[in-house]
């Protein structure tokens, strides 16, 4: 049975996907073109988006926080060349957390989560899951807002869509 942070989790990996399929039916130049918003380019949105989620999975996989961050800080600053480089990252960090999923007995483990930003805090893993998710969502509304900036339409990735476009065998 898939629990909700997993489903959640898979939710997030889709809405992805699905913003890098529109990205990449647009011309290529798209992704370093320069935008005035939160983040320079395309780019570095899908960079920032990664980076968050592997710090994410280091900290659900036993690290400590801030030294998570540290390790993935320069992830947050690299662009990589091509959609295709972004498709396999995120591919591959999907992927890992399949496994991490599968060897978690209990989602609703609290463990001490010492935030480098805010302090110590005891805070379940399905908790850090949605926060995951919840970020990504939020970067994805900036990377369609940078789209339209740059004269193209976006794609819906809803949560709502998402139940119609996944097969309900997938789904647990």
């Amino acid at each position: 049975m898939t629990t909700i942070p997993e489903e959640m989790y898979k939710y997030h990996t889709w809405a992805n996907q699905t913003i890098l399929g529109r990205i990449r039916e647009l011309p290529p130049s798209v992704l370093s073109q320069e935008v005035n918003t939160s983040f320079p380019t395309l780019a570095h949105a899908l960079s920032h988006i990664y980076a968050v989620d592997q710090m994410w999975y280091l900290v659900l996989t036993g690290m400590e926080m801030p030294e998570a961050f540290q390790a993935t800080r320069p992830l947050n600053e690299r662009v990589l060349e091509s959609l295709d480089d972004y498709a396999h990252a995120y591919n591959e960090l999907a992927e890992q957390f399949s496994t991490w999923f599968q060897g978690q007995p209990d989602l609703e483990q609290s463990v001490l989560l010492n935030n480098p930003f805010a302090g110590p805090r005891q805070t379940r893993l399905s908790e850090m899951v949605l926060h995951l998710v919840n970020h990504g969502s939020y970067h994805r509304g900036n990377l369609s807002t940078m789209l339209r900036q740059l004269g193209h339409a976006s794609t819906m990735n809803d949560y709502a869509l998402y139940w119609y476009q996944e097969p309900a065998a997938t789904r647990g």
